[in-house]
């Protein structure tokens, strides 16, 4: 098999176990949740998201995330990444053992009201405590900024206000910065400006890129990101998920294909097959189909192509 020409080098994450479940209609078992954090672990997935702090009322399916994270092993958490919006989740998050923090608010203060109630100068006045929490248990945390590009009540966002957020001071003490596509309305030009922009005033950071495939740009919005310096991209089994506060916010951009578009060395067609089977048994669980266009490549019968499914 000869090897494609290689995508530049990034991290994939994949946030199945949040933002691909947030959504769904039926919860899974917290065992089971184990089970699919395992699986990818092993097929050598280098990070998961794994859970989320949100209000158990408004988001159900991750009320059990506490649990979840206390059934993992160190050594396993170590891989994963637990969504907070206040120091008080943090402070949650790290009593249960985890040590990875993705510290969530949104550019547009209209989204960071709906998704977290409050202002978005409220979230980043309280970043600085849940830094510290962080840092005590010797973890790392991430500013997140939702809606960077567009938002589903505001429009258009400057890209200036995302730049602002992440040179504020109080921003400061964030290992990697989190930018993210929540309604899937962002071109790659659009991604390159801004993911640009943000190395340019945040060299020491990495930076990461979270898009959502509601308008069919997910993988090119994630390889334009990578192109201009992104070195972490997230992406979600089957393309499943989406923000229950942003309205038009469709599925993440499929893990399956941005795995297949820059085919890192451990991800092979034998590890392609175990995949679209762990997530057509997820889906299948929770009743969702499947949106992965690789996935559905590797159900062909095109059979002369090494990545078929046999």
């Amino acid at each position: 098999m000869t090897s494609p020409p290689r995508v530049g080098h990034f991290k994939l994450r994949d946030v199945t176990l949040r933002d691909g479940l947030q959504l769904a209609g039926k919860a899974l078992p917290t065992e089971r949740k184990a089970q699919i954090a395992r699986g990818l672990l092993a097929l050598g997935i280098p990070a998961l998201e794994i859970g989320s702090m949100a209000r158990a009322d408004l988001v159900p399916p991750l009320a059990d995330s506490l649990d979840l994270i206390a059934m993992l092993t160190p050594e396993e958490l170590l891989r994963c990444w637990v969504w907070v919006a206040t120091p008080r989740h943090v402070e949650k998050a790290a009593a249960a053992g985890a040590r990875n923090f993705q510290y969530c608010f949104s550019a547009s203060d209209s989204h960071n009201r709906a998704n977290i109630g409050r202002d978005t100068e409220d979230s980043l006045t309280a970043m600085p405590d849940a830094v510290r929490l962080a840092h005590a248990v010797g973890g790392s945390i991430q500013l997140c900024i939702a809606t960077a590009f567009t938002c589903p009540f505001e429009g258009a966002v400057d890209p200036e206000r995302v730049v602002g957020i992440v040179a504020d001071p109080r921003a400061d003490g964030a290992d990697d910065v989190v930018v993210c596509d929540t309604v899937g309305q962002a071109v790659p030009g659009q991604v390159v400006q801004l993911v640009s922009a943000l190395r340019t005033r945040t060299p020491q950071r990495r930076i990461v890129f979270h898009g959502h495939d509601t308008w069919g740009m997910g993988v090119a919005n994630s390889l334009a990101a990578v192109a201009a310096g992104a070195t972490m991209v997230d992406g979600c089994l089957g393309g499943l998920g989406g923000c229950p506060f942003a309205p038009g916010a469709s599925g993440n951009t499929a893990t399956e294909d941005l795995l297949f578009a820059s085919r890192p060395d451990w991800f092979t067609p034998a590890t392609l097959a175990s995949m679209v089977e762990l997530t057509d048994s997820l889906l299948s669980e929770i009743g969702e189909p499947n949106r992965s266009r690789t996935a559905q490549g590797a159900r062909s019968k095109a059979n002369a192509f090494d990545w078929v499914i046999r």
